[in-house]
């Protein structure tokens, strides 16, 4: 009579126990670690695609200018200031000549002198001709003697030595003048060409060394871009490509631009590959120097080939791949990167067109997961 109420409390826990056991089990197939794994798939299609490469760049000048004197000097005045436009020839700054003014009026009165010397000069050396002349004639009617004519003509070698003495001293001198009033000239800091003066670094009464800039001016018709690309991604870029610029300050204007040139050298820290890329149409009004800008750059189209999103592509072991569906099971196949556009379509090799692939997943994949195809993953997917 004992035996039943244990019986009863066994078969109450096993009532218990059972529903809780296989409500565990539900529980860990549907939502536990043992649970598929929810993923979204997309289908290999062989299409072209259309690649482009995404850039950062500065806004610069290709001509920039920098103006300043030829000699050490001070700074008499400086007539423009930054931001000004400037023509060609217009005067920008001009340094102290100290004493070159009173050099050139010295060296003026040294070629009038010079010049003195050559008239005497020339007079002597025309009486001594003449001299030569009628003593060769008096010689010939025997009415003077050879020695006196010899005397003669060596007067008039000593003649045509002093005037061509004076010639020299002359040119000299005029040579001097010109070397003055160059020097005279240099002191007038004159624009090259139509610009904008971006910086000015002097101040009257300032001292500067040769080749210090006193004034920076930029040609506004030369405006480029500076810009950089990944060097992975850089296959391809080439100079006459058409591309797009959208300045910071401006982000809601696109300009067209294209490709200038690709720099020979890159950028071996931050692995870019450099390029300048110039407006087709100079922005108006024109972008301060130094802005940033986004530049994208149109490559020519790639052949179809079997293309795959950009999301499906994982790094596992250092090896680059794709996760395949084929008969509910995954498999990890490697795959090369043959170009990608900027719509996150990326051509591969290694896959089939027609081949599924996992595109986003709830949780990281292996192997062995078991997977549950859905149509899209909260927080995941977009």
């Amino acid at each position: 009579m004992k035996r039943l109420p244990v019986q009863r409390r066994t078969l109450a826990l096993i009532a218990v126990i059972v529903p809780l056991l296989a409500l565990l089990v539900y529980v860990a197939l549907r939502s536990g670690p043992l649970a598929p794994v929810a993923v979204t798939v997309a289908q290999v299609e062989s299409q072209s695609i259309n690649p482009a490469l995404f850039g950062i760049g500065t806004v610069g000048a290709r001509y920039t200018y920098m103006i300043g004197p030829t000699a050490a000097g001070r700074v008499k005045r400086v007539d423009v200031h930054v931001g000004d436009r400037v023509s060609a020839g217009q005067l920008l700054a001009e340094m102290d000549p100290v004493d070159l003014d009173d050099r050139i009026r010295a060296q003026k009165a040294a070629i009038k002198q010079t010049q003195a010397a050559v008239g005497e000069a020339t007079a002597k050396q025309s009486f001594a001709q003449i001299q030569a002349r009628r003593y060769e004639r008096l010689l010939a009617k025997h009415s003077t003697s050879e020695e006196a004519v010899a005397a003669k003509h060596e007067e008039l070698q000593v003649a045509n030595a002093a005037l061509a003495a004076a010639r020299g001293d002359l040119t000299r001198t005029h040579a001097d003048l010109q070397a003055l009033l160059a020097q005279r000239a240099n002191l007038r800091l004159v624009a090259p060409v139509d610009g904008i003066v971006t910086q000015r670094d002097a101040a009257p009464g300032s001292t500067f060394v040769a080749g210090q800039a006193v004034v920076e001016m930029i040609d506004p018709q030369s405006l480029w871009v500076d810009a950089r690309f990944d060097q992975i991604q850089a296959v391809g870029l080439a100079a006459g490509q058409p591309a797009s610029i959208v300045l910071r300050s401006r982000s809601g204007k696109t300009f067209k631009g294209e490709v200038l040139r690709v720099d020979p050298l890159a950028d071996a820290v931050t692995e870019e590959t450099l390029a300048k890329i110039r407006f087709k149409h100079i922005p108006q009004p024109l972008p301060p120097i130094g802005e940033l800008a986004d530049v994208t750059v149109a490559l020519p189209a790639l052949p179809p080939r079997p293309t795959v999103p950009n999301a499906s592509l994982q790094r596992i072991d250092g090896k680059l791949g794709v996760w395949r569906v084929a008969a509910g099971k995954l498999e990890f196949v490697p795959v090369k990167v043959l170009g990608s556009d900027l719509d996150g379509q990326v051509q591969v090799e290694g896959l089939k067109a027609g081949e599924r692939v996992v595109v986003y997943s709830q949780r990281t994949l292996g192997a062995h997961s078991n997977i549950s195809i859905v149509d899209r993953i909260p927080g995941v997917s977009p």
